[in-house]
C-alpha cells in the first residue's frame, strides 16, 4: 500500500482543481479521510480475515463500488442542503478522492493487488506500472530504512504529480 501520507496528499491536491467555493476545510478534510480510510480493512487481519477475502486488505474498501456508496453517504450526511449542481461536483471530488486510494495501491510494488470491482469480481489486480515502493503495514517498520525508501518513492510518484495538480488548481482559480 501507499502510505497514509501519500493518500492524504493526493486527496488534498485533487481538491485543489475543484471550485474553491465548494472546497471548504470540512470538504477537504472529508476528502482526505475518504482517501485514507480504505486501509481500515487491515483490522481484518486481527479477526482472521485472509488477505484474499472480499473483506480482506485491498478488498471491497478499495473498490469503485465502495467509493460510490461512501460518496453517497457523505453527501447524505454532510450536504443535504446543497444545490444539485454543487452535489454533483462534491460527488465527483469525494468519489475521486476515495477511489484514488485503490489506484495508488495498484501502483505499488507489493501486496496482492487491488479488488477494484469487488464485490462483483474479487480478483486482485495491479496497474501496468508498479512505481511506488509498497509501504510496510507496521508503524515500527515504517520508521526504518524501508520507510525512508517508501517516502522517497512517494515524493517522486505522488508528491510531484500532487504539486502539479495544486499548481493547475491555482492557475484555474486565477483565471
Amino acid at each position: 500500500m501507499a502510505s497514509a501520507f501519500a493518500h492524504a496528499l493526493s486527496a488534498f491536491a485533487i481538491g485543489k482543481v475543484f471550485p474553491k467555493v465548494l472546497m471548504s476545510k470540512t470538504v477537504l478534510f472529508l476528502g482526505i479521510i475518504s482517501a485514507v480510510m480504505p486501509d481500515a480493512d487491515v483490522i481484518g487481519f486481527n479477526y482472521g480475515i485472509p488477505y484474499e477475502h472480499v473483506l480482506g486488505h485491498r478488498g471491497i474498501t478499495h473498490s469503485f463500488f465502495f467509493a460510490f456508496f461512501w460518496t453517497l453517504l457523505l453527501l447524505v450526511l454532510f450536504h443535504k442542503r446543497n444545490k444539485l449542481g454543487d452535489k454533483k461536483i462534491l460527488f465527483a471530488y469525494y468519489f475521486i478522492a476515495t477511489a484514488s486510494h485503490g489506484i495508488l495501491d495498484g501502483l505499488t510494488t507489493g501486496g496482492e493487488g487491488v479488488a477494484y470491482f469487488a464485490p462483483f469480481f474479487n480478483d486482485r489486480m495491479f496497474l501496468p506500472w508498479e512505481l511506488i515502493k509498497v509501504s510496510p503495514l507496521s508503524i515500527q517498520r515504517f520508521f526504518s530504512d524501508r520507510g525512508v525508501e517508501v517516502i522517497l518513492s512517494e515524493m517522486i510518484w505522488v508528491g510531484i504529480p500532487s504539486l502539479v495538480l495544486i499548481f493547475i488548481g491555482m492557475y484555474l482559480r486565477k483565471n
